[in-house]
């Protein structure tokens, strides 16, 4: 009755069952968390409230790329970063997975395939299915910080290879693509006539470097990158993204053509929400302060912690809102997480969930609440 591409296995793996096996109301302490809404940080209400009154009751206006007004917004926003930008190379979307998904579609017959890194989101799986895309994994490798490893990529390449994804920064790792990698890739994609796809939603939360190198106009081969406001104004819930085309303008042209009848055919984003955009792209600045005082407080602090540590250390991370903890590896990083969560309480990620080359690595949320991060961080050392 059902599809071969939604044939997952939709029973809960073996960490959520053991979290769910936990006594009612016993207390734990989530290191995990990925929600900016839920984790304790505060919005100017009122200036939503505006924002959503002052569009609610606008003319419906059908625009395939979505108002112009708000795509001009988000140029403002690139400009800031000193990117020039125009409105007609944008296609908003309702979330950076249905940009993926337009992409998937114009790039993509059944059964082609799109290069994705490894460590990465797992969401990439889900999405590809859908569209009947097979992913290929190539490799981020560590040392004294991650680096994409070109070699392992261009002998994943073959002739059903249609796109390379870089997610700058990388979700988990934290790794941003440098310029040199930048012009690699640019290499590799326009001689063998491949489209670069960059996810950049975690752009602005750089720990080093104010305004590293972004892939949003460029040039050197045909570029999708998107973003949106789930990250950049803490904002998941107001369903709110961007899908942006640069490149040769012979392989532009023609791609902008089948993304806008796409966007066309679906009309997905709701007038209210654009009209919106605009006093939400501004109130990104006050929430990213927030943030990002936060991230840093609670690297510091795992730091400390790791300090009297031998067996256990942080991996470098440059910008996002995660850390990855190298720790022996006695046992497989499930076996673990599951010990630590019914023995103290503790709920963290183990590598596998990003597809990490092997056991030993543990994720942990840097927008977690202080008090509960630095709770969490000592019970799980605790066990070393």
């Amino acid at each position: 009755m059902f599809s071969d591409r939604t044939n997952w296995g939709l029973h809960p793996n073996r960490l959520s069952q053991a979290l769910a096996a936990l006594p009612a109301g016993r207390p734990v302490v989530d290191v995990t968390a990925s929600n900016p809404t839920a984790v304790g940080f505060h919005y100017d209400q009122r200036a939503f409230r505006r924002a959503i009154r002052s569009s609610a009751f606008r003319r419906y206006e059908p625009e395939a790329k979505g108002l112009l007004t708000a795509r001009c917004a988000v140029t403002a926003y690139y400009a800031s970063r000193k990117i020039k930008i125009s409105p007609g190379d944008m296609i908003l979307t309702t979330s950076t997975s249905e940009a993926y998904s337009f992409v998937f579609c114009t790039l993509c017959n059944p059964g082609d395939e799109i290069l994705v890194p490894a460590p990465s989101y797992p969401l990439f799986s889900y999405l590809a299915d859908i569209q009947d895309v097979r992913l290929v994994r190539y490799r981020l490798v560590y040392d004294h910080g991650w680096q994409l490893d070109f070699h392992a990529l261009e002998q994943a390449i073959t002739p059903r290879t249609r796109g390379i994804i870089v997610v700058n920064p990388n979700n988990p790792t934290g790794h941003f693509c440098k310029l040199a990698e930048i012009a690699n890739l640019n290499d590799v994609c326009s001689t063998r006539r491949l489209a670069l796809i960059a996810d950049e939603v975690f752009l602005d939360f750089a720990l080093r470097t104010k305004n590293p190198p972004s892939l949003a106009g460029n040039p050197g081969a045909l570029t999708f990158t998107m973003s949106g406001l789930s990250k950049i104004s803490g904002l998941p819930q107001i369903k709110a993204a961007w899908l942006l085309t640069s490149g040769p303008e012979q392989w532009k042209a023609p791609a902008l053509a089948r993304l806008e009848m796409i966007a066309d055919t679906f009309l997905s984003m709701n007038t209210i929400v654009q009209g919106a955009i605009p006093e939400f792209l501004k109130q990104r600045r006050r929430f990213q302060k927030q943030l990002m005082t936060r991230v840093r407080k609670n690297l510091t602090e795992l730091d400390h912690l790791l300090a009297g540590q031998k067996s256990c250390r942080r991996l470098e991370v440059e910008g996002g809102w995660y850390a990855v903890l190298r720790v022996p590896a006695t046992r497989s990083d499930e076996d673990f997480a599951i010990e630590l969560l019914t023995a103290k309480g503790v709920y963290v990620h183990p590598g596998h969930f990003y597809d990490f080359p092997a056991d030993g690595y543990f994720v942990v949320s840097l927008i977690t609440p202080e008090k509960d991060f630095a709770e969490g961080v000592r019970l799980l050392l605790s066990m070393f």
